[in-house]
């Protein structure tokens, strides 16, 4: 039976061809298996590519292990991850430290940041980590950069609306994330990427005199449907906002819990993806608990505070949540 493969499955062949590190090999070789025709005149190709990148992935891991850490690596903390994208003195550096208690280096001179700084964005009672990137330009990607956004949950692309350039930032910045897969409208399983409705681009500065236009010209002549948001560092214009959009853009929630005949602990909330269920914080707190559970109670959502529910109820928002063994 012939494989009949597509014009898709050959564009991602030959991104794997010209990849260069591991984390664009197996990104090319994930792209291989969510685009081929899923039929029996690929069943040899495809266990082919699942072997390759199983292969892959193990030899990723290993060098991990054995060489030294991996600046490029940056590990999930808090409630989500949010990488920063942009051009050289667009303003990455300065958000994360305005809106963390992280220290990074901001200067005026372009390439500041040479690999990947976290820093952790509280949000009412809980943290969100930011990763602020090094700059992209035209002629210089850093390797390894792909890597660190497509493995993020949320996506948050700064456009410098002051320069003269920003309509060339935007597009050279959304074409280099369509070229390489980061963000992507499927996102199927085992293939990593961000959703489109998961990246926010910013227009940085837009506290100048010129941005107000610059951000016009953007809108009218970059592609169609791109939501701005305007931001400045300076005079924290748009910051809190954007606090809360990252938020929601998560898609989770914060679930308190409570021993019977206690107060609940509303300190440390149990973060949930949005639609979670009673079983899966049962299975969040402990493998064994959705076994030994025999009752749950939840304020909040409830019709009434306390009201016994079923293992399958979606829990919300800062619902409170009790269960018995």
């Amino acid at each position: 039976m012939p494989a009949n493969l597509t014009p898709q499955y050959y564009e991602a062949e030959e991104a794997f061809k010209k990849a260069v590190t591991v984390e664009e090999k197996i990104a090319a070789l994930e792209e291989m298996l969510a685009v081929i025709p899923k039929h029996k005149g690929t069943e040899k190709i495809q266990a082919d590519l699942k072997k390759r990148l199983s292969k892959l992935r193990q030899e990723g891991q290993k060098k991990a292990k054995t060489s030294r850490a991996d600046p490029f690596s940056i590990e999930r903390q808090g409630a989500g991850q949010v990488a920063l994208l942009g051009f050289p003195n667009s303003g990455k550096s300065s958000l994360v430290a305005a809106m963390t208690r992280a220290k990074p280096k901001v200067a005026d001179y372009p390439f500041t940041t040479t690999v990947p700084l976290a820093g952790m964005m509280p949000y009412q009672d809980i943290f969100i980590q930011l990763v602020d990137t090094p700059p992209v330009t035209e002629e210089i990607i850093p390797a390894g950069l792909s890597g660190v956004l497509r493995n993020a949950d949320v996506l948050l692309l700064l456009v410098d609306a002051a320069a003269d350039d920003c309509l060339e930032q935007l597009l050279f910045s959304l074409n280099y994330l369509k070229e390489k897969k980061i963000v992507r409208e499927d996102t199927a399983p085992g293939v990593r990427g961000i959703a489109p409705d998961k990246m926010l681009v910013l227009a940085a500065r837009a506290d100048l005199p010129q941005s107000p236009d610059n951000i016009q010209i953007m809108k009218e002549l970059g592609p169609e449907g791109i939501e701005f948001f305007p931001v400045s560092n300076v005079t924290g214009l748009g910051l809190e906002d954007l606090r809360e959009k990252i938020f929601q853009m998560l898609g989770v929630i914060r679930v308190y819990t409570k021993v019977p005949g206690k107060e609940p602990d509303l300190k440390r909330p149990f973060i949930l993806k949005r639609g979670s269920t009673i079983f899966d914080l049962a299975e969040n707190i402990h493998r064994d608990l959705p076994r030994l559970m025999k009752n749950a109670r939840v304020w909040g959502s409830a019709r009434y505070d306390g009201q016994s529910v079923m293992r399958d109820y979606v829990i919300q928002d800062r619902d409170i949540v009790e269960i018995s063994q």
